[in-house]
């Protein structure tokens, strides 16, 4: 089931899933980020269908629109929440009893199945009354199910499964409230269900088929109209599931949301600006880092049109998460999703590329610098002008004169190339070098802001960094003359003791 809904299908893309997911833990943002809790407890999501609506972003804005749509008046209207959670966990009780093992009684099963389907297709016929986004569309889909044929043949078959007939009872009780004696007054059977069939008549169908040499029993008979009601509803039921992982998208997407809220931090559905507009970030903050129990420091980005913004900083000052942040939130805006910011203007891109965190491996061709020149290469292979690059550390892999004539070839071609770039870079001596020719337009410069005592506040602000902070990193982490050396005192001191 988890499969079929996985494989339901999505707006076309242009956006090459290779080029950024694996940096963007896009699963995770998915498994611990897009939960759907329902009354304070968590439900099972379609988490594939989920992780492939934000690998692909809609090519049609419209679709994009769409999205936005439903969000927004999810937001706005609290009422349609609560009946878009009622209608979910309809289909996800449907789903559990699809995917239940077989049980002694079968029948009783698939009359339990089909009660789950005529339960949640009224359910959505009922909803959404008033509905102005896309969420109109699944009130006129249950409405049209319902009017059919087939699911009023589905409706009569489960009322003549639960009214066969009426009893009348006399009953007389003591004082003492015990019953002393029922009186069978009248028997009535459902003669309006198209399915009642006289005694007689029963009779004198199993009686012809004997004659004609087949044998039946009652069950046989009941499975048969079991499986023909079951198959007049195939294709709704179908649709249920390809619904079911639309909502749990937007349930998703509003967990997120409160999640952030609860920390003291903003999301919004951003304005989709043109290609050629400035991006604006307000209180942007990375969703990777709130999932893991961690509260982040919010900050504010500018970049202007087609800009080429070079980041410098001390190490663990929050470069990379900041990188990582702006590409997730490029990934949500395109999606059509909520940003991780409180306002937001995100232009629309027609790519992303991010590469933020290299791994070594057995089995790789070629050393540090060949694998960061290779990933270069295939930036520029890959992307079209529009789209999005965030790079962290250019040229690290080298010595800092050639590493400096390549970032320079670098940042100087990504103009060429049309797209909107975040680097980071610890040449800064070379950064502080283009702050001052400004050999391109568009190259615009971000540092790590430090508050009085020299510590990162993991802000940002316009300029290029003085300071790696290297020395005062390896006084925080223990890397030091004299803490090296007393360690090696400790060792020699242990070994005698022994």
């Amino acid at each position: 089931m988890e499969e079929a809904v996985g494989r339901a299908s999505l707006p076309d893309t242009s956006w090459a899933v290779g080029g950024f997911a694996r940096d963007l833990f896009v699963g995770q943002i998915v498994q611990k980020g897009f939960e759907v809790r329902i009354g304070g407890k968590a439900y099972p999501t379609c988490a594939r269908y989920v992780e492939r609506v934000l690998l692909g972003p809609p090519r049609d804005l419209a679709d994009t629109e769409l999205r936005r749509g439903v969000l927004s008046e999810l937001t706005d209207v609290p009422g349609l929440r609560a009946e878009v959670e009622r209608v979910y966990l309809a289909i996800v009780h449907l789903r559990a009893m699809l995917s239940a093992p077989r049980q002694p009684a079968p029948r009783v099963r698939r009359m339990e199945i089909l009660r789950a389907i005529r339960d949640a297709l009224a359910l959505l016929a009922g909803s959404f009354q008033g509905a102005q986004s896309a969420l109109s569309r699944l009130r006129s889909f249950g409405s049209a199910v319902v009017s059919t044929g087939e699911y009023a043949r589905l409706v009569a078959l489960l009322d003549h499964d639960e009214h066969q007939g009426a009893l009348d009872l006399r009953v007389r009780v003591g004082a003492d409230g015990e019953v002393r004696s029922m009186e069978l007054l009248a028997v009535r059977e459902n003669h309006d269900n198209p399915f009642y069939v006289s005694p007689l008549r029963r009779w004198w169908v199993r009686f012809a088929l004997m004659l004609r040499g087949y044998r039946t029993t009652a069950g046989e008979v009941a499975e048969r109209l079991l499986s023909d009601a079951l198959s007049g509803v195939e294709r709704p039921v179908a649709l249920l599931f390809q619904i079911f992982g639309d909502l749990a998208l937007y349930l998703g997407a509003m967990g997120f949301r409160d999640h952030a809220l609860a920390s003291g931090l903003a999301v919004v559905l951003p304005t989709l600006a043109a290609p050629g507009d400035a991006l604006e970030l307000q209180g942007l903050f990375n969703p990777l880092l709130l999932m893991s129990g961690i509260t982040p420091v919010a900050a504010n980005v500018r970049a202007g049109p087609g800009a080429i913004v070079v980041v410098t900083g001390p190490n663990s000052g929050g470069k990379t998460r900041l990188l990582q942040s702006i590409a997730i939130a490029q990934l949500l805006s395109e999606s059509g999703l909520f940003v991780p910011a409180r306002a937001a203007s995100v232009p629309r891109a027609s790519g992303l590329f991010a590469s933020l965190f290299e791994e070594a491996s057995a089995d790789q061709p070629e050393g540090h610098l060949g694998m960061e020149l290779l990933r270069i290469r295939k930036l520029f292979d890959d992307l079209d002008a529009g789209a999005v690059v965030v790079l962290d550390e250019l040229c690290s892999g080298t010595n800092p004169s050639e590493g400096e004539e390549i970032a320079r070839l670098v940042l100087s071609l990504l103009p060429e190339l049309g797209v909107r770039a975040f680097v980071t870079t610890h040449l800064l001596s070379f950064a502080a070098a283009l702050s001052v020719q400004r050999p391109s337009a568009t190259l615009e410069f971000l540092q790590v802001e430090l508050d009085a005592n020299e510590k990162p506040t993991y802000r940002f602000a316009p300029g290029v960094a003085r300071t790696s902070l290297a020395q005062r990193t390896a006084e925080r982490l223990g890397v030091t003359r004299s803490e090296l050396l007393d360690r090696i005192a400790a060792k020699r001191l242990a070994k005698r003791a022994v």
